[in-house]
């Protein structure tokens, strides 16, 4: 089994970085491969072509940024993690680019992440913490997936570099969050049923 985490921060090294190394210490403890990615700040946004989806190919015309591997192994992966830190209330500017192009590839036509085990997290200064988990809770939510929480709001504490690993509620929600997720994919794996039918939501416009 695998785990493929976003980290939607521009910056290398940072304390979404170190928090994912401690979500994934818990993962691969437990013999679960774990990848991080990190498209950077050289992302493009979505230019609403809708080739990806009126052509099913899974795939963003915009080819040279990346976002296409990230798609590719989100596909492939049991479980995915976005994590983002905080800007100005809500999620990193590059994350929403990659969420968006994403989402319309490989989840608005042939749903290739529905019934996928999701979890979020994201570190913060001091405030929007909140408002930018529900935002990657949210993103999982409309993909149909499978959301694991700890046992409380995924939201570490940190602005300088290292910050948030002294935030030791934070990591201890985070290591828990790591075993929720290993739980969960095993609880599937044992099951062993087929998951439920799914199929196009039929798209209505409030004005036409």
């Amino acid at each position: 089994m695998k785990v493929v985490a976003i980290n939607g921060s521009p910056r290398k090294g940072g304390n979404c970085a170190q928090m994912l190394e401690v979500l994934g210490g818990v993962l691969e403890r437990e013999g679960i491969a774990f990848e991080v990615c990190q498209p950077g700040a050289g992302v493009r946004p979505c230019m609403a072509c809708y080739h990806c989806l009126d052509h099913g190919t899974l795939r963003c015309v915009q080819e040279d940024d990346g976002v296409n591997d990230i798609i590719a192994k989100c596909i492939e992966a049991d479980g995915i993690v976005l994590a983002s830190p905080v800007y100005h209330g809500g999620i990193a500017g590059g994350m929403k680019c990659v969420l968006d192009r994403l989402m319309l590839a490989a989840g608005c036509g042939d749903n290739q992440l529905h019934h996928k085990v999701g979890a979020a997290l994201c570190t913060l200064r001091r405030s929007g913490g909140m408002e930018t988990y529900q935002q990657l809770l949210g993103t999982m939510n409309a993909m149909e997936m499978v959301l694991v929480t700890s046992d409380y709001w995924n939201a570490v504490h940190g602005a300088e570099i290292g910050e948030a690993t002294r935030d030791v509620e934070g990591v201890e929600v985070v290591e828990k969050l790591g075993r929720n997720l290993v739980w969960m994919l095993r609880v599937i794996e044992k099951a062993g049923i087929a998951p439920p039918e799914t199929h196009h939501r039929t798209m209505f416009n409030f004005i036409r």
